[in-house]
């Protein structure tokens, strides 16, 4: 009888160091083995916005999900980066959605598309390449449309930023 208990607990001792060959994240994803760091560069903002630190928004919102919600840490540059994602806003407008019963706008919709690519420094192709991805957020214009505008930027933002990780570690 003690004989099976020493092979239960030596097995059940191989299985977990056998198991750290993975590293796991917040998210319950595991990276691949290798990857440790990821770069994430300014996206260009190519939508003509108006906004003046929308690129710099989006930049903040994916360095939080991609650095804060797993295990890689930020590298300075890509060439001591494991992972890359690069792309740029290419669309952004704010249009009426509903229009209340004295014709005018009683809910507005920011929509935001970013193309996005995804690669691993050690993979000669790209997970994904020029994938669109947008993100849409009404607000009401009679409140505080300024403050209603940017809001909603900043929740489209936060779809973007979380489809392109969904998107990134369904992969892993």
């Amino acid at each position: 009888m003690a004989l099976h208990k020493r092979l239960f607990l030596l097995l059940f001792t191989m299985c977990l160091i056998n198991s750290g060959c993975l590293r796991y994240s917040f998210t319950g994803t595991s990276i691949p083995e290798g990857v440790n760091t990821i770069f994430i560069p300014f996206f260009p903002d190519q939508s003509n916005s108006g906004i003046g630190d929308l690129s710099d928004r989006l930049n903040d919102v994916l360095l939080q999900r991609f650095v804060n919600e797993s295990k890689l840490s930020l590298a300075n540059n890509e060439q001591d980066a494991d992972a890359i994602l690069t792309g740029q806003i290419v669309s952004y407008s704010n249009r009426p959605f509903s229009i209340g019963g004295n014709e005018q706008a009683n809910q507005n919709q920011v929509q935001i598309q970013v193309r996005a690519t995804f690669s691993y420094r050690m993979n000669a192709e790209s997970e994904w390449e020029n994938k669109s991805f947008s993100g849409t957020f009404t607000f009401d214009p009679t409140d505080d449309p300024i403050e209603g505008e940017d809001n909603a930027a900043d929740e489209a933002l936060e779809q973007i930023a979380n489809n392109m990780f969904n998107e990134a570690v369904s992969s892993w």
